[in-house]
């Protein structure tokens, strides 16, 4: 670590001990300039070893063998939000937004597929209304799914 360690590193702990992993914290981590990630493996690693760390970080309430895993759910949702990586609409409207809503239902070819047929109001090319149809396919998704998302 103190090889590698800049004056802008962050230097995050990967632990189910850790504080629970969100979009927001991704967001936050994105404008980090340097990263380093400590991954535990197995019986996870010297308790001394957390003196060195800025935050320890849990991607939910499991345990793992390792922290690698945990590690490449962190480096994936943080690089997609560094400007330039991928278009930045497509972050903004995913789920666990700012809108803290579940991302409206998509559709692909074809029209109809066993009887299930695409929405006619996104065949319509009104953009103003549908916006407003994912908006509210976001809500009721959300409702119906994670309402503890809900504010």
């Amino acid at each position: 670590i103190d090889d590698i360690k800049t004056d802008d590193s962050k230097i995050i702990l990967m632990t189910p001990q850790g504080k629970t992993y969100n979009q927001n914290m991704a967001y936050d981590l994105s404008h980090e300039k340097h990263l380093i990630i400590i991954c535990g493996h197995y019986e996870g690693f010297d308790e001394r070893i957390r003196t060195l760390a800025d935050i320890e970080i849990s991607i939910g309430d499991y345990v793992l063998t390792g922290g690698e895993i945990p590690a490449m759910v962190l480096v994936d949702s943080i690089t997609r939000l560094i400007p330039g990586v991928i278009n930045e609409r497509s972050h903004l409207d995913d789920s666990f937004n700012e809108k803290y809503l579940l991302d409206y239902p998509t559709y692909t070819k074809p029209r109809d597929f066993r009887g299930m047929e695409v929405p006619e109001i996104l065949l319509s090319g009104d953009h103003a209304k549908i916006d407003e149809w994912r908006y509210q396919e976001s809500i009721k998704k959300t409702q119906t799914k994670r309402p503890d998302l809900l504010k």
